[in-house]
C-alpha cells in the first residue's frame, strides 16, 4: 500500500555511556548532550540540528500534498474568528480575526457606537513576533491592562493604556508571566501577581516565586505592595479577584497546575487595600473552589467538593466556610458543571441562573431560579457541539452571551434573553466558508480495564466503505476536556478521503474531577490503555488498519503518542509528537537561567526525586522505553526553540533514540522551528505546520489527493 523509502542514513548522534544512579534505579541517558546549552553540548545540538533539517528538507521535498493542504486549510480559516463581548461601563471590548490577518486585533466599541481598535500586534511587530497574551478593562471601561510577550517566550509583560486615547499610562511591567489583573474601582489601582527580582533567586529559580502585589498605576512597580505569597511553596500560582463593587478581594493559591486549591476572601471596606485582612475559606482541602460575588450581596460558590462533576452553592461571604454553604445546584451524575451567569432585572419575574453543562462533552445550557436553585428549563442550543463561557453585563440585566461551535461549524456569538426565552446570533466571524459534507458520531468503546471511553469519528461517509487513512487524537492530561470544536485540519484530512477520531480518554475533564484522577500520578498508564483501546476500536470495526493509522498529539498530548508509539509500535503506522514532554526522568530539571515550568507538574506526573513516584515515570517515559531492533513507525516530532513549557531537548533526545534503534525504513525525523514557542504564533506559522503535519501523515498512511 504504501511505498517505504530507501534504508536511511541518520545524522550522528554520539550515545554517551551515562547511567544515573536514582535512587538505586540505573537510568542510561545516552543523549543528554542533546539538552543543549548550558546541561549539554550546545555546539554540537546545534550541529546536529542542521543536519536534521537537511533530513527533514530531502523528506519533505517527496510529500505530494503539502500545497494542497495549506490552501485547504487557508481557505477553512479564511472566515476569521469573532470573540464574545466583554461589559465595562458605556464600552464593549472583543476580539476579531479578518481572514487575512495574522492575529486577532483587540476592539472597542465607544460609547458612541464607534468601532475602534485597541490593539493589533501586527501593527506593534510587523514581523509577527509578539503576542497579545491576555487583556483585562477596569470596571469603568476607561483603562486596559494588556500582556504582550514576544518570539514564543510567553514571558509577558504588563502594560496599561488610556481607551479613549490610546496612550500608555502605566508599565512596562516584567516578570507577569499568567497574572491576573484585578482591578479596584477607579481605575487607579489593582492587584496582580509578579515573580520576584532574579537578582534575589538562585539561577534555577527564576521561573517561580510568585507574589500577588497592589499596584497604583502610574508608580514605579518597585513601589508595589507585596500582598501575598511570602514564605509559600516556590511553584505555587496565585489568583486574585476583586468584586464589581471592588468590596470583596479574593486569592486562590495552588502547587504549580494540581487539581485543587487553597482560598481566602478580604473584606476591603473593612481593611486597608494594602492590608486586607484574609479569612480563610479553604486550606488543605482536595477541591478546587471559587467564589462569584453576586449583585444581591451573595457569595455563589463553584466547587468539586464532595462533587467531582461540580456543584453551586451560596452563601453569606461574611460567613465564607464550607459549614454556612446551601447548596443550590447539586452535582449531576453524568454531566460536568463548567459556568453559570444571573440573570437579573426588573423586566424578569424572578432572577434566574444560566448553568452550562457538558454530557459526555457535548455542551447544555439550563435555566434555575435563583434562590431554590430549582430548574426551571433548558436552553436549545444551535446545534450538538459545546458552548464557550457564558458573559454577563457586570452591572446586570436579563441577557447572556456564549460562543457556539462543533467540528463542522465556525464559532459564532450567540445571546440568550430570558424576557423572551430565544437565542439568537449576536455576531459571526467576519467572513463566511463553504465546510465539506462530513459525518459525525460519538461511539463508545471499552478499554483494558473495563471502563468505558466515548470518542468522536468524523468521516466522508457515515459507515465504513473501506479502510481508510486515519489520524486518532488524544491529550488525556490536567483535566483538559476534548470537546467538539471547529478544526480546519480535521475538516481537510477527511474532505482528502481520511478519517479523523477524537478519544475522551482518561486524564482529560472529559467526565470530570475524578476521570482526570484516574489518569494521572500513579493511575498514568490508564490514559495510554485507553487510547490504546481506541486504535483498536477503530481497526475492529472496520475504519482503518494499523499501516493506516496516525497519531497525532502535543504537549501533555505529545507525551502521550510518544508513549503510545514505545508501547505498541506495532499498533500505529505514523506519529506525529508535538512540543512533547518525552524525558520524563528529566522534565522537571531547570537549566541555570532558563524560564521553564517542569517543576509545576509534579502534581500531574510525579517527582523522579520521589523513589516510588520514578517508578510510575520510568513505567511509560518514553524515552526510557526505546528498544533497539523495533521497527518503529513512521515519526515526525515538531519542537519549538523558545518553548518554555516543553523544552525542546524532549524532542531532539527521542528523534535520536528512535533513529539508532528503529529497524524499519519508516523515517524518523524532527522539524525545529525558531522564534516560537509553547502557544500562540501567527496564522501563517500555524497554517504551515498544519500542512506539513497532514501532508506527512498522508505520505506514510497512504493518503493520496482525491
Amino acid at each position: 500500500m504504501t511505498s517505504h523509502l530507501p534504508e536511511l542514513t541518520y545524522p550522528s548522534a554520539p550515545r554517551l555511556d551515562l547511567v544515573d544512579d536514582l535512587h538505586g534505579r540505573a537510568v542510561a541517558d545516552p543523549y543528554r548532550w542533546l539538552e543543549g546549552s548550558p546541561i549539554g553540548d550546545a555546539n554540537q545540538t546545534a550541529e546536529w540540528l542542521r543536519a536534521q533539517a537537511a533530513l527533514f528538507e530531502n523528506e519533505h521535498a517527496q510529500w505530494t500534498m503539502t500545497d494542497a493542504f495549506r490552501t485547504r486549510i487557508t481557505t477553512l480559516l479564511s472566515a476569521g474568528v469573532v470573540s464574545t463581548p466583554v461589559f465595562r461601563g458605556e464600552r464593549v471590548f472583543f476580539m476579531r480575526r479578518n481572514g487575512d490577518q495574522e492575529f486577532a486585533v483587540l476592539l472597542t466599541i465607544d460609547p458612541d457606537g464607534t468601532e475602534r481598535v485597541l490593539i493589533d500586534p501586527m501593527q506593534l511587530d510587523p514581523e509577527g513576533l509578539t503576542t497579545l497574551d491576555s487583556w483585562q478593562p477596569s470596571k469603568e471601561g476607561d483603562r486596559l491592562a494588556y500582556l504582550l510577550s514576544e518570539g514564543g517566550t510567553e514571558e509577558s509583560v504588563l502594560r496599561v493604556m488610556d481607551v479613549a486615547t490610546g496612550a500608555l499610562i502605566d508599565g512596562p511591567i516584567d516578570r507577569t508571566r499568567f497574572t491576573p489583573v484585578a482591578w479596584l474601582p477607579g481605575g487607579e489601582k489593582y492587584y496582580y501577581v509578579r515573580r520576584l527580582d532574579p537578582a534575589l533567586l538562585p539561577d534555577n529559580e527564576l521561573s517561580f516565586h510568585r507574589r500577588v502585589w497592589l499596584h497604583t498605576v502610574g508608580d514605579d512597580p518597585s513601589n508595589d505592595v507585596m500582598i501575598f505569597g511570602e514564605g509559600r511553596t516556590i511553584t505555587n500560582y496565585y489568583g486574585a479577584s476583586v468584586s464589581r463593587d471592588g468590596r470583596w478581594l479574593q486569592i486562590s493559591s495552588s502547587e504549580g497546575t494540581e487539581p485543587r486549591n487553597d482560598l481566602w476572601i478580604a473584606d476591603l471596606t473593612t481593611s486597608e487595600l494594602a492590608a486586607p485582612n484574609l479569612v480563610e475559606v479553604q486550606i488543605d482541602v482536595d477541591a478546587q473552589t471559587s467564589f462569584s460575588m453576586g449583585r444581591d450581596a451573595k457569595a455563589y460558590v463553584a466547587t468539586d467538593l464532595d462533587a467531582s462533576r461540580g456543584r453551586i452553592a451560596v452563601t453569606d461571604p461574611t460567613t465564607p466556610t464550607v459549614e454556612h454553604w446551601r447548596e443550590l445546584i447539586p452535582e449531576d451524575p453524568t454531566a460536568v458543571l463548567n459556568d453559570f451567569a444571573i440573570l437579573d432585572g426588573d423586566e424578569l419575574d424572578r432572577p434566574l441562573l444560566a448553568v452550562s453543562w457538558t454530557r459526555h462533552t457535548v455542551g447544555e445550557l439550563t435555566l434555575h431560579d435563583l434562590e431554590t436553585g430549582e430548574k426551571i428549563g433548558d436552553v436549545p442550543l444551535p446545534g450538538v457541539g459545546t458552548m464557550g463561557g457564558i458573559v454577563e453585563r457586570p452591572d446586570g440585566g436579563p441577557v447572556v452571551w456564549f460562543v457556539y461551535t462543533d467540528y463542522t461549524t465556525l464559532p459564532h456569538v450567540y445571546s440568550y434573553d430570558a424576557r423572551t426565552g430565544q437565542v439568537s446570533l449576536y455576531s459571526s466571524p467576519p467572513g463566511t466558508v463553504e465546510v465539506p459534507k462530513v459525518f459525525s458520531r460519538q461511539i463508545e468503546y471499552t478499554s483494558a480495564d473495563g471502563t468505558t471511553v466515548r470518542m468522536f469519528v468524523l468521516s466522508p461517509t457515515e459507515t465504513p466503505d473501506s479502510t481508510r487513512p486515519t489520524i486518532l487524537y488524544g491529550y488525556g492530561g490536567f483535566g483538559i476536556p476534548m470537546q467538539p470544536a471547529y478544526s480546519a485540519t480535521a475538516l481537510a484530512w477527511v474532505e482528502a478521503g481520511g478519517v479523523y477520531a477524537v478519544a475522551g480518554i482518561r486524564g482529560g475533564g472529559e467526565e470530570g474531577e475524578q476521570w482526570h484522577r484516574d489518569g494521572m500520578l500513579g493511575t498514568k498508564q490508564n490514559v495510554f490503555d485507553d487510547f490504546h483501546a481506541a486504535a483498536e476500536w477503530l481497526i475492529n470495526n472496520g475504519w482503518t488498519t494499523p499501516e493506516q493509522l496516525a497519531i497525532n498529539g502535543g504537549s501533555n498530548g505529545g507525551l502521550l503518542v510518544g508513549a503510545a508509539l514505545t508501547q505498541r509500535p506495532d499498533l500505529y503506522g505514523t506519529v506525529v509528537c508535538v512540543a512533547p514532554l518525552l524525558d520524563m526522568v528529566r522534565y522537571v530539571v531547570v537549566p541555570p537561567g532558563a524560564n521553564y515550568l517542569g517543576p509545576t507538574w509534579t502534581v500531574e506526573y510525579g517527582d523522579p526525586d520521589v523513589p516510588e513516584q520514578l517508578d510510575w515515570i520510568l513505567g511509560y517515559s518514553p524515552y526510557h522505553r526505546v528498544t533497539e531492533g523495533t521497527p518503529y513507525p513512521a515519526t515526525l516530532f515538531l519542537v519549538f526553540e523558545n518553548d518554555s513549557r516543553t523544552d525542546p531537548m524532549h524532542g531532539r533526545k527521542l528523534c535520536a533514540a528512535l533513529q539508532h534503534a528503529t529497524t524499519g525504513s519508516r523515517p524518523i525525523l524532527i522539524r525545529s522551528e525558531a522564534n516560537v514557542g509553547h502557544g500562540a504564533r501567527s496564522m501563517s506559522r500555524s497554517i504551515e505546520e498544519s500542512a506539513d503535519m497532514l501532508a506527512f501523515t498522508a505520505r506514510w498512511t497512504g493518503l493520496a489527493a482525491q
